[in-house]
């Protein structure tokens, strides 16, 4: 799947006083250029081409003008692209896209010992700031990585392996009359380097295969084997994850978890293929937001369908660590159809675990 090619560290961080503001100057700029770009966009929207090269071209004056960087001001291009490429995929009326609440600041690529925000091994780096007087400054952010991601990121600095990086600011205020931002700087590398110095299992100890239905509050695992036939099934709950003021951070530290849960749970039960609805909200659409009167377009709740698919991509993103492949099918060919009423009958299970099933079936089904 193309838009697993990636996979991102965190390395969290706690920054006040002047380095917390020249951080929050950069954010701002960096979503002012965006703004600006995606309403330059929406003006041109009918001669925009399918091509990062030719969006560069028309939009680096606008962006740079705001943030007087290179490899700043194409990040900022490249992201409002991903925008535009995903809101076409899925048929979106261009006009209606907003971007939601967030305050990044990005790379537009990988390279080697990156430029403009460089991360050493200790998970510190060094981030190239603007004031909103267009002033410049080099500032070291003292962040760590998250729990077991320490050796990866010395191994991706050692060997000189390429990585894009993005500052990504969490929560900002005055803490005793003291700016403070807290917030991660994000480090995607190539997916094929992840699974070289993660991976768990080389191979799957059986033949069976598991349908996974992902929801807001659980994971429902069913196992069946090559016939078809129910073999096992088993839920993986974090319904805290949804209570109103639950932190973002450990809401996915809790997934996370549920998520290794059930495929070391897979893995020991002899399942060799992990089936997933294949996701049809790409990552860069998580940047966005579409206008209220479009919100419930034809029942679809985004809010929901975009925190699923997040984790699909992870248990897509983590299945291989246990030796196991990935196959994806269409959602739409699981749910709300008389045979998953069948199904649901026939085996006692409730909607959830009938999905799982329907999603492992599908996947040997000619």
């Amino acid at each position: 799947m193309k838009d697993r090619v990636l996979y991102t560290l965190k390395l969290t961080f706690n920054v006040e006083g002047d380095t917390a503001r020249k951080i929050l100057s950069t954010a701002w700029l960096f979503k002012i250029a965006c703004h600006r770009i995606l309403d330059r966009s929406k003006d041109l929207r009918d001669i925009l081409v399918p091509s990062k090269i030719a969006w560069i071209k028309m939009f680096k004056e606008h962006a740079y003008n705001i943030i007087p960087n290179k490899r700043y001001s194409y990040g900022v291009i490249y992201l409002i692209y991903g925008i535009w490429e995903s809101a076409k995929r899925l048929k979106i009326d261009y006009n209606n896209v907003e971007l939601s609440d967030w305050l990044l600041f990005q790379h537009y690529d990988r390279e080697v010992n990156g430029n403009v925000i460089r991360v050493y091994e200790d998970g510190s780096a060094l981030v190239t700031t603007y004031g909103y007087d267009g002033s410049k400054d080099r500032i070291l952010v003292r962040a760590k990585p998250n729990k077991g991601n320490k050796e990866l990121l010395e191994n991706i600095i050692k060997s000189k392996e390429k990585y894009m990086p993005r500052v990504v600011v969490r929560d900002y205020g005055v803490r005793n009359s003291k700016l403070y931002v807290r917030g991660e700087i994000h480090v995607s590398i190539s997916y094929d380097f992840y699974l070289k110095h993660a991976k768990k299992y080389t191979e799957p100890k059986g033949s069976l295969i598991g349908g996974v239905d992902a929801n807001t509050d659980r994971i429902n695992l069913v196992i069946i084997d090559e016939n078809g036939k129910l073999r096992d099934k088993k839920t993986f709950w974090f319904p805290e994850v949804t209570a109103r003021g639950y932190p973002r951070n450990k809401a996915w530290s809790v997934i996370g978890m549920r998520i290794h849960e059930m495929l070391r749970y897979a893995y020991h039960h002899g399942v060799s293929v992990i089936v997933l609805e294949n996701p049809e909200i790409i990552g860069r659409l998580r940047l966005f937001w579409i206008r209220n009167g479009e919100r419930k377009h034809r029942n679809y709740n985004w809010k929901v369908t975009i925190f699923r698919n997040r984790i699909i991509e992870r248990i897509a993103n983590k299945a291989p660590l246990y030796g196991l492949n990935i196959k994806f099918i269409e959602p739409r060919e699981t749910t709300h159809s008389k045979k998953h009423v069948e199904i649901m009958t026939k085996y006692g299970l409730n909607k959830h675990t009938a999905s799982a099933y329907l999603i492992a079936l599908k996947s040997i089904q000619k």
